[in-house]
C-alpha cells in the first residue's frame, strides 16, 4: 500500500489548477473526472475547486454512450481520465465541439496529452479563486433510474452541508484512529460526499481502492489490511458480503461505524450486519439533488431494522400528499425536504422545466413512497413507478425483496409488477442464486411458498425468473424498469 499525505494532495491539486488554467479552463466550465479511486481523483477535485471550475464525476464503469452523453450535456471542456476512458471515447462517432483537451493518466496517444507530464510542468502553487456558498462546484448526473440521467448543479456549500450527515450515521465521526472506505465509485455522490471529501474535511485517512467487479472476499481483506474503521458499504455490496461465512473469524477487522444507503437496506440485512460485524449499520436516505438527510445513529440509540432512520440535524423532511401537505404518522405518501437546505441541488443542468417539477411548493419531492411512524422513525416503500398494484393492493417491492433474501437459496432479488387481465398486475420476481444452487420449477415454487408464509397471499411472487446478473446502475440500484420490460 501506497501512502499519499495531506500536503502532497495539496502541491497535487495546485498542479491540478494551473494545468487546467493553462488550457483556458475559467469560472463556471465544466471538467469532466473519469479515473477511478485514486489520490488523482481527490486532488482533482480540490484543484476544480481552487479555480471556480466545475467538476463533473464520471463513472470509469460508463458504457461509450453514458460517456458521450454528459460530454454534451454538460458541455465538458477538460476530461482527465486514463486508458480506459481514452478506449470508450475512440468509440464515440464524434466527440463534442465543447471538449478541447483529454488527459490520460496512462500518457499520451495521439490527440490525447499525458496527464503527468502536463502536471509536472505546472507550479504547485496556486491561488484560489473567491465563491460564495450558492456559487456552482460540482454537479452530479442521477443515476437515470426513470428518464435520461440530469446533471444535479450543486452549490459550495455542498460539502460543510454534508458534514452533519455523515458524523451522524458514522457514530460520531471523527474519532482517533478513524479510517475512511468505500466500494462505492466517487463519481457518485455516495462515494464523493459520503466518504471522500467529508475524510479530507476532517483530516481523516481515506482508503482508495479500485475493483473490476465486486468481490466479497477482496472486500473483506481490503477492510482487514487497511485497518479500516469506518466504512460506506452499500445495501446490494452487503448483500454480496454475505457469501462469507464467519468473517469475524477469518479477518481481523478494526470496524467502528458502517454506514449504508442507495437503496433499500432491509431488516435481513441489518440483523445479519450485527451478528458478521459485531455492530448496527447506521442506514440513511437521500437522493443526489439532496443527499444524507435522512439517518441513524446506532452510538446515540437511534437506530431500527428496517427503517432510513429520522431527519439529521439541519434537515427537514416529511411525508407528503399529492397536494404538499404533511402526511400523519403511519399514513403512506412521498418522501420531501423542505427548501431552503445547504445540502440541495441549485438546479438541473439546462432544465429549468424539470427543476421546477422537482417541487410542490418549497417542498422537493423526491418520487418515493414512505411512511414515517409515531417516533419519527422512516421507512422507505419503493419509488412511485416501483410500486405494484395488485387486486387492490398497493405493495411496495422492498418487503418482498427483504423476505425473498432471507431464503437460503436466494443471494439478490428484484420484485416487479408484471401486468394481469384479473389483478391489474401480479408480483413477479428475478433471483440471482447462492452457489450450489440449480434453478428449477420445484425451487421456484419453494421460493414463492416461502414468501407467501411470511408476508401474505396477495404479496408473494406468483411467477419467479431465475438471473445471472442483476441489472444495476453504476451506483448500485436495481433498474427495475428494466428488469419490467422482460415480462
Amino acid at each position: 500500500m501506497s501512502t499519499v499525505t495531506f500536503q502532497q494532495l495539496q502541491r497535487r491539486a495546485n498542479r491540478f489548477a494551473n494545468t487546467l488554467k493553462a488550457h483556458g479552463i475559467q469560472t463556471g466550465d465544466r471538467i469532466g473526472i473519469m479515473l477511478p479511486q485514486g489520490s488523482d481523483v481527490a486532488a482533482a477535485h480540490m484543484g476544480i475547486y481552487k479555480l471556480g471550475a466545475i467538476a463533473v464525476p464520471l463513472a470509469i464503469l460508463f458504457g461509450g454512450d453514458a460517456v458521450e452523453y454528459r460530454l454534451k450535456d454538460a458541455g465538458i471542456k477538460v476530461l482527465l481520465t486514463n486508458a480506459e476512458g481514452v478506449a470508450k471515447l475512440r468509440r464515440i462517432e464524434a466527440l463534442p465541439p465543447t471538449l478541447h483537451a483529454v488527459l490520460s493518466a496512462d500518457g499520451a496517444d495521439s490527440d490525447i496529452l499525458d496527464l503527468e507530464r502536463e502536471l509536472a510542468a505546472a507550479s504547485d502553487q496556486a491561488a484560489t479563486a473567491t465563491t460564495g456558498p450558492d456559487d456552482p462546484a460540482m454537479m452530479v448526473y442521477t443515476s437515470g433510474t426513470t428518464g435520461s440521467p440530469k446533471g444535479a448543479l450543486h452549490g459550495h456549500r455542498v460539502l460543510l452541508g454534508h458534514l452533519p450527515g455523515t458524523q451522524f450515521t458514522h457514530d460520531f465521526l471523527p474519532q482517533a484512529g478513524d479510517r475512511m472506505w468505500t466500494p462505492a465509485d466517487w463519481a457518485w455522490a455516495g462515494g464523493l460526499l459520503n466518504i471522500l471529501l467529508p475524510g479530507l474535511y476532517f483530516g481523516l485517512p481515506v482508503v482508495a481502492r479500485k475493483f473490476e467487479r465486486f468481490d466479497a472476499q477482496a472486500a473483506f481483506d481490503l477492510m482487514s489490511r487497511a485497518e479500516v474503521r469506518n466504512a460506506f458499504i452499500p445495501p446490494t455490496a452487503l448483500r454480496m458480503l454475505r457469501s462469507v461465512e464467519n468473517p469475524r473469524e477469518k479477518f481481523k477487522l478494526q470496524l467502528r461505524s458502517i454506514a449504508s444507503g442507495g437503496e433499500a437496506l432491509g431488516a435481513e440485512v441489518f440483523e445479519w450486519g450485527r451478528s458478521a460485524f459485531g455492530l448496527i449499520i447506521n442506514e440513511f436516505y437521500g437522493q443526489t439533488e439532496c443527499n444524507q438527510v435522512l439517518g441513524s445513529c446506532a452510538a446515540a440509540g437511534l437506530n431500527r431494522a428496517g427503517a432510513i432512520g429520522k431527519p439529521v440535524p439541519g434537515h427537514r423532511v416529511a411525508i407528503i400528499d399529492n397536494d404538499g401537505r404533511p402526511c400523519k404518522p403511519g399514513e403512506t405518501g412521498q418522501i420531501a425536504m423542505l427548501r431552503p437546505d445547504p445540502i440541495m441541488f441549485l438546479g438541473y443542468w439546462n432544465r429549468p422545466d424539470a427543476t421546477r417539477e422537482k417541487f410542490i411548493g418549497d417542498w422537493m419531492t423526491t418520487g418515493d413512497q414512505g411512511v414515517m411512524d409515531e417516533e419519527g422513525f422512516f421507512s422507505f416503500i419503493g419509488r412511485d413507478d416501483d410500486v405494484i398494484t395488485s387486486a387492490g393492493y398497493r405493495i411496495g417491492p422492498v418487503e418482498i425483496e427483504d423476505c425473498l433474501i432471507c431464503h437460503p437459496a436466494v443471494a439478490n432479488a428484484a420484485a416487479v409488477g408484471k401486468p394481469d387481465a384479473l389483478r391489474t398486475e401480479i408480483v413477479k420476481a428475478f433471483i440471482q442464486l447462492r452457489p450450489g444452487y440449480v434453478a428449477s420449477d420445484a425451487l421456484a415454487a419453494d421460493i414463492s411458498a416461502f414468501v407467501r408464509t411470511r408476508l401474505s397471499a396477495h404479496e408473494y411472487p406468483r411467477e419467479i425468473a431465475f438471473i445471472d446478473d442483476m441489472p444495476l446502475t453504476t451506483t448500485g440500484k436495481i433498474i427495475r424498469r428494466e428488469l419490467r420490460l422482460r415480462n
